[in-house]
């Protein structure tokens, strides 16, 4: 006898009306959960939480829903409502922020508020279904990052996350002495926690980056003139960290909203040329989620701000050729990387500029890499990606493992399943000991594209190896 499913009650909360409306239009469609669940990849039971006003929809979740079920809209325009209700309140969210850790040296202040961010985000896995296939799935960030979840132990403890509890965040508290200068403390640490990502990835830092950014939210309530600019400043700095580690952590839709955070703080602050960066960097980001037309936007529209042969202008040039290498235009690719590297040869650089320190031409070369993989180009690819790789210093751990999974997927490719199993094995550690989802999705694309090879023994080790990895279907 089947279980009888709960009554809604959709007078309760403009979310119970929503998830009302979502069943309404599966009933109206004779769809079940986990049928919708495999049209839009989200975790059925994920999907009955929303249902049930026990989870807020994200945007892509709402937009994924409407188009499946064919609501004309009706379901996005209603998730737009609730989103615009909202905002009309108070504007708080909270962060997933660690309590333990404000990096400071003395005696506390009381409880802060928070800078607002996105209250209820998901982490996307890569899971195998039952048939062999691999989808994304969806489930709460705060009950992957209570868990502790890595790479390995993904396929142990996935059941369970989707029903574990969210963990609450507890306000971070402010350290201060008097006559402490913050915003020296602050980019002290901000370049420690850089470092730290290098190595070990994204997840350790993220925790300590969120409790800073409320700490400085909170720091600018009491200052103004200079000072509240410095803040600004910095919040912007931090905010634009927050957001490529949150890319790289594969979550692109918070790193959206924390490089458009920057974007708008850097405003604040006045200084063009870190918006200038930020508007770049939201260009690779775009460049990352495969949307050609906000890559090349992003990068013309900062290039636009740029002073002339400044660095900041060779990293336009650079990622503007990714959007031309997503859209197929082979030539539009290739005469943007030619231009990045003749800007680096012309430089009237400011010295005390931070901004684009990392770009020289071995970055433009594995950049160049990654724009013949997507122009198919794939023999090409992988001969650029083993000349760079090799010249990578040895500090940029998780950067060579993306560069590992990238030269791997480009080998098989072109029809070199061992070598390519055997340098997939390689980025599959990497991903391992810090867990990028940049390295992950690569190897997504790998291990299909070796799926016709598995009886070769060093692919089918991949396979399996990569296959404990991942999340199953239960």
């Amino acid at each position: 006898m089947g279980q009888r499913r709960r009554d809604l009650t959709p007078d309760a909360s403009p979310l119970a009306h929503w998830g009302s409306e979502l069943r309404a239009w599966r009933d109206r469609r004779g769809m079940s959960l986990t049928k919708l669940g495999e049209l839009v990849r989200y975790n059925a039971s994920y999907l009955a939480k929303v249902e049930r006003a026990e989870r807020k929809p994200s945007a892509a979740m709402a937009r994924a829903c409407d188009d499946a079920l064919g609501a004309n809209e009706a379901l996005w325009r209603l998730w737009e409502k609730i989103e615009r209700a909202e905002a009309g309140g108070d504007g708080r969210g909270h962060v997933a922020s660690s309590s333990g850790h404000v990096a400071s040296s003395v005696a506390t202040l009381d409880v802060v508020g928070f800078d607002p961010g996105p209250s209820d985000e998901e982490v996307t896995l890569p899971c195998r279904t039952a048939d062999g296939r691999i989808v994304y799935v969806s489930l709460p960030r705060r009950a992957f990052i209570g868990m502790g979840m890595g790479l390995g132990a993904a396929a142990a403890a996935a059941p369970a996350a989707f029903g574990a509890p969210q963990v609450s965040p507890a306000p971070a508290v402010v350290h201060r002495a008097a006559n402490a200068n913050p915003v020296q403390h602050l980019n002290q640490l901000r370049m420690v926690l850089i470092d730290s990502d290098n190595m070990m990835g994204p997840r350790p830092v993220i925790p300590t980056v969120e409790a800073q950014l409320n700490v400085i939210y909170q720091l600018r309530q009491e200052h103004t003139g200079a000072d509240g600019r410095a803040l600004a400043k910095v919040h912007a700095e931090y905010a634009e960290f927050a957001g490529w580690l949150y890319q790289d952590a594969g979550e692109l839709r918070t790193a959206q909203y924390w490089t458009d955070r920057a974007l708008e703080l850097s405003h604040t602050a006045g200084d063009h040329e870190l918006a200038a960066y930020v508007m770049a960097r939201k260009s690779q980001l775009a460049g990352d989620a495969r949307d050609p037309l906000m890559a090349l936007d992003m990068a013309q529209a900062a290039s636009g701000l740029v002073r002339p042969r400044s660095r900041l202008e060779a990293v336009c040039a650079t990622y503007a050729a990714h959007g031309f290498a997503l859209r197929g235009d082979t030539n539009g690719c290739l005469r943007s990387l030619d231009e990045a590297r003749t800007l680096l040869t012309r430089l009237d650089d400011d010295p005390s500029s931070p901004w684009g320190v990392w770009l020289d031409a071995p970055y433009i070369e594995v950049q160049r890499a990654r724009c013949l993989a997507d122009l198919g180009q794939h023999a090409k690819a992988a001969e650029a990606f083993r000349a760079e790789i090799d010249r990578l210093p040895a500090g940029f751990h998780r950067d060579r493992g993306v560069y590992l999974a990238r030269e791997a997927a480009a080998l098989a490719g072109c029809g070199e399943p061992e070598q390519a199993a055997a340098i997939g094995m390689q980025a599959l550690a990497v991903a391992a000991d810090t867990q990028s989802a940049r390295i992950v999705r690569e190897l997504v694309t790998l291990d299909t594209s070796l799926a016709a090879w598995s009886g070769v023994p060093a692919v089918g080790e991949f396979r399996e190896s990569f296959d404990a990895s991942i999340v199953h279907q239960a």
